[in-house]
């Protein structure tokens, strides 16, 4: 018997909008784009460097514009035409006076907004804490709170979400958690951990922000969003341990801890920086509870959501072990490190480029060569000698950068924009280059570019140069005081890369064990 079906309404089907997402580069706005694209909106990304977003899945299903939230201009034209614009961008770890930027890019986005007519605009902010007044808050919760009111105050209807510790692959929160649960199994923690917190999962945060698009236009407030568990933070270090079935940590809270040296711990022992390490710390010390869940009156919760805390932990731990990490909050720009693209010319702006060039042919296919080169970095290692790359890690951990625990988002593919230890990949063309831009703390810009090509014989040709740019004396100082030792380390690079070309990789390993 046929089934017969109603006429089609409008409620039945939900509207198709136009999304303007800023921070696409980020950790949830990386991860928020295909969401939108999959609910069947269209989406914009405004992005200062749009090649970072080239590499990325959805990249040939999203219009990504160039532009500044804190140029006027740029960003009115990306407004144009949209329904709901994201602020998803934030200064965090931009220097000290990061609280005004965050500010004055929050006024530039309401003002654009109110004049292009976007119907809604969308904001993740902080959860902060209950009776504690907005000037004794740490600058980063103060900061985030203040955004929302600018953005609420824009004119515009505005959903300000608020969340406090989130919870997934790759997120900054995640990541601290899972470094220091995993390297220490003694601990000599903070007062702070023992403070309540309401995680939530990213997937619960990712449902809210495109659900908070359809808001009837009378919506115009702050939503508190929480898993159903509140923890503390030394509970999170345990329940972290049981999922990923480690031993259970001994956790001894030191009060004398302050946010400052828990920052310098952290950034010792986790992948988080210690520019982001350090709000983080501070904002730990607050109890942060949801205190209302009406999120659901407009974006409800299904069977199972929100997610519990073990369960956000699970989901995260699985997408490590898989290696199928989409964004990662340590892969954020630094702020300090070099932007400056390579310059074409070796007389870029009348200065000098230092360059150490290295070239070997090897019996082996260029296919080879290349599976080597885009795996290099993070727990593959860098095929040179072992101790000087650790001790250059330390020593730029030591005076405030990055350092070796960044590692790889993924352990056999790159794409333009991830962070690699304590490099950036700037070029990717697959097959061919690996371009690498520094971001370790120098007296200068410098680069690494890795090549695979064919030789005339069929085998590989694999070229390798280091290049850098100084900046005064001290860079040209820095140049050659390091100069000896690149025989050892770019020329011992070349030599390993190209030994382990000539390896067969595990699964023809795997390939030739079950052939026996």
């Amino acid at each position: 018997m046929a089934t017969v079906r109603g006429p089609i309404t409008q409620a039945h089907v939900p509207p198709h909008l136009r999304c303007l997402v800023t921070g696409a580069t980020g950790y949830i706005g990386g991860r928020l784009v295909p969401e939108l694209l999959d609910a069947g909106h269209s989406v914009r990304c405004l992005a200062r460097t749009p090649e970072k977003l080239r590499d990325h899945p959805w990249a040939g299903r999203a219009e990504v514009v160039r532009g500044d939230v804190m140029d006027p201009e740029s960003l009115g034209s990306a407004m144009q035409g949209v329904d709901v614009a994201y602020y998803l961008v934030h200064a965090l770890g931009s220097g000290s006076d990061f609280e005004a930027t965050d500010r004055k890019a929050a006024r530039t986005f309401g003002e654009q907004a109110r004049a292009a007519g976007v119907s809604r605009i969308v904001y993740l902010g902080g959860l902060t804490p209950a009776g504690v007044p907005e000037h004794e808050l740490s600058p980063h919760l103060r900061s985030r709170a203040e955004v929302g009111r600018i953005l609420l105050e824009s004119g515009v209807p505005t959903t300000a979400l608020r969340a406090a510790v989130i919870i997934g692959s790759g997120s900054a929160s995640f990541e601290m958690l899972r470094y220091l649960t995993e390297r220490l199994p003694v601990m000599v923690t903070p007062s702070w951990v023992s403070t309540r917190i309401q995680p939530v999962a990213v997937r619960d945060v990712l449902r809210y922000l495109v659900g908070s698009a359809t808001m009837p236009a009378e919506v115009s407030r702050t939503f508190d969003i929480g898993g159903p568990d509140v923890v503390t933070y030394r509970e999170m270090m345990q329940d972290y341990a049981a999922v990923a079935r480690l031993p259970h940590r001994l956790i001894l809270p030191v009060p004398m801890l302050t946010p400052r040296l828990s920052s310098h711990w952290i950034g010792l022992v986790t992948p988080v920086p210690a520019a982001i390490a350090r709000p983080l710390a501070e904002s730990l010390k607050y109890e942060v509870v949801c205190r209302e869940h009406d999120i659901t009156r407009y974006v409800p919760d299904g069977p199972g959501q929100p997610f519990t805390f073990r369960r956000a932990l699970a989901l995260a731990l699985q997408r490590v072990r898989a290696a199928t990490v989409t964004t990662r909050g340590s892969s954020a720009s630094v702020h300090g490190a070099p932007s400056d693209p390579l310059p074409t010319d070796p007389g870029w702006a009348g200065g000098s480029l230092y360059t150490d060039e290295r070239e070997l042919d090897i019996d082996a296919a260029p296919e080879a060569l290349w599976r080597v080169i885009e795996s290099i970095g993070g727990d593959n290692g860098w095929y040179s000698f072992p101790l000087a790359w650790a001790v250059r890690g330390w020593l730029d951990r030591a005076i405030g950068g990055v350092g070796l625990t960044r590692g790889r988002r993924d352990a056999t593919r790159l794409r333009v924009g991830d962070s690699l230890d304590f490099w950036r990949v700037e070029e990717i063309v697959p097959g061919h280059l690996l371009r690498l831009r520094a971001e370790m703390r120098l007296p200068g810009l410098a680069w690494l570019e890795l090549y695979a090509e064919r030789n005339r014989t069929g085998g590989a040709h694999y070229r390798q140069r280091a290049l850098f740019h100084p900046r005064g004396l001290l860079g040209h100082a820095y140049w050659w005081s390091v100069a000896p030792f690149h025989a050892v380390v770019f020329g011992g690079m070349a030599r390993n890369i190209a030994r382990a070309t000539m390896l067969p990789t595990r699964s023809e390993q795997v390939k030739a064990a079950s052939a026996l």
